[in-house]
C-alpha cells in the first residue's frame, strides 16, 4: 500500500468514527417524556391557592386581619368600641348555594372595611368603619415638643371631632395617646397619657355631660410606621379618639 493511500484511509477512519461520537453526543442531549406505566393515572397538576377549585389567587399581599389577627409589628391597640357582630352561619347543603364539584365553603368571618381620609400632610387620618369612626390626630399639631398643653389650633380641630362624636350620638368615646420609642418607655408612658387627658378634657367641654371616656397612654406600644426614621417616628407620636359610628 502507498504511503498517501494510507493516510487517506486513516483519515477516514477518523473522521468516521469522530462523526458517530458526535452523533451519540447529539442523541444524549434529546430526553423525551417518559409515559405513564398502564394502569397507573398521570398526576394531575396542582391547584394554585389550597387546592379548593374555588380558591382564586390574587398573587397580592396578605391583608391585615385575614390572617387571624394584626401584624406583629403594627396594629391597633384593643378597645371596646366597634367589634364585629358574630358571623351568619350558611348551610353547605343549602339546594340554592352552587358550588364546584369538590368545592368546599371557607371559614366564615366578618370583614371590616374602612374608609380613610388623610389631609397632605398627614397630620390629621380619619378611619370610618362597619361601627367605628376613628381620628389619629400627629402630636406636633396638639402640644409643644414633650409638652402635654395643647397649643392654640389643636382647639379647634378637637371640636370638629367632637361635632361628628355628637353628630353620630356617640355615649362613648375612646381617647388614646401614644409616643415613638425615644427616651424611656415609662415616660413616654407618662406623657401618652398626659396628652390624652388633655384631649379628653377640651372634648368633655363640647359633649354632653353623659358620655363617658377612655383614656389610655400607651408610650411607644402600637406604632403604626417604622420608629427608624423621623417620619415614622412622627406618625407614632399622636393622640386617637374613637367612638361608635351612627347607625
Amino acid at each position: 500500500m502507498k504511503p498517501s493511500h494510507a493516510r487517506a484511509l486513516r483519515l477516514a477512519a477518523c473522521t468516521t468514527t469522530s462523526a458517530v461520537l458526535l452523533t451519540g453526543l447529539s442523541a444524549a442531549t434529546v430526553h423525551a417524556e417518559p409515559s405513564p406505566p398502564t394502569g397507573v393515572e398521570a398526576p394531575k397538576p396542582t391547584l394554585p391557592g389550597d387546592g379548593n377549585p374555588t380558591t382564586i389567587p390574587t398573587g397580592g399581599p396578605t391583608l391585615p386581619g385575614e390572617t387571624g389577627g394584626p401584624g406583629p409589628d403594627y396594629s391597633e391597640a384593643p378597645d371596646n368600641i366597634g367589634d364585629a357582630k358574630p358571623v351568619t352561619q350558611v348551610d353547605a347543603r343549602a339546594s340554592g348555594l352552587k358550588l364546584a364539584d369538590g368545592a368546599e365553603l371557607a371559614a366564615s368571618k366578618v370583614l371590616d372595611i374602612k374608609f380613610v381620609t388623610e389631609d397632605i400632610g398627614g397630620e390629621e387620618r380619619r378611619e370610618d368603619s362597619n361601627n367605628k369612626t376613628k381620628f389619629t390626630l400627629q402630636a406636633e399639631v396638639l402640644f409643644p415638643k414633650n409638652s402635654a398643653e395643647l397649643n392654640g389650633a389643636a382647639r379647634s380641630r378637637i371640636a370638629d371631632i367632637a361635632a361628628e362624636a355628637e353628630k353620630q350620638q356617640a355615649t362613648e368615646v375612646n381617647v388614646f395617646g401614644f409616643t415613638d420609642d425615644l427616651g424611656s418607655y415609662e415616660s413616654g408612658k407618662t406623657l401618652s397619657k398626659k396628652r390624652a387627658t388633655a384631649v379628653q378634657k377640651e372634648l368633655s367641654t363640647e359633649l354632653d355631660p353623659d358620655v363617658t371616656f377612655s383614656v389610655r397612654g400607651y408610650s411607644e406600644d402600637y406604632p403604626i410606621a417604622d420608629n427608624g426614621t423621623e417620619e415614622g417616628r412622627k406618625k407614632n407620636r399622636r393622640v386617637e379618639v374613637s367612638f361608635p359610628s351612627g347607625k
